[in-house]
């Protein structure tokens, strides 16, 4: 099994910034792609962004230019630093990593962090 420590979430006014970190520990052969996800009340959990290993990140249109995503693979963790944070913005993020083990692909999830933006 793999275990993943989400920390960061909080409250913040419009235009402030937050960063999320989650580490992941356990049963990791390797480390496939980490990224976060967020789900607002009454919608589908959505991409935020990903980083694949050796590969370059991909983000949401809605989160271009104001999200950055990065990771320590010494460490096996990663973060999202998020600026210029909007309303719309608000959700609880989780955190994505796969890994493979013994030959087999796992997804595993973060316990999710709340994120809130409002004046």
């Amino acid at each position: 099994q793999v275990q993943l420590v989400e920390s960061g979430g909080g409250l913040v006014q419009p235009g402030g910034s937050l960063r999320l970190s989650c580490a992941a520990s356990g049963r990791i052969f390797r480390i496939v792609a980490m990224g976060w996800y967020r789900q607002a009340p009454g919608k589908q959990r959505e991409l935020v962004a990903t980083l694949p290993t050796g590969a370059t990140a991909l983000y949401a249109d809605s989160v271009k230019g104001r999200f950055t995503i990065s990771r320590d693979n010494a460490k096996n963790t990663v973060s999202l630093q998020m600026n210029s944070l909007k309303p719309e913005d608000s959700a609880v993020y989780y955190c994505k990593v796969v890994t493979t083990w013994l030959n087999t692909q796992v997804n595993s999830w973060g316990q999710g962090t709340q994120v809130t933006v409002s004046s």
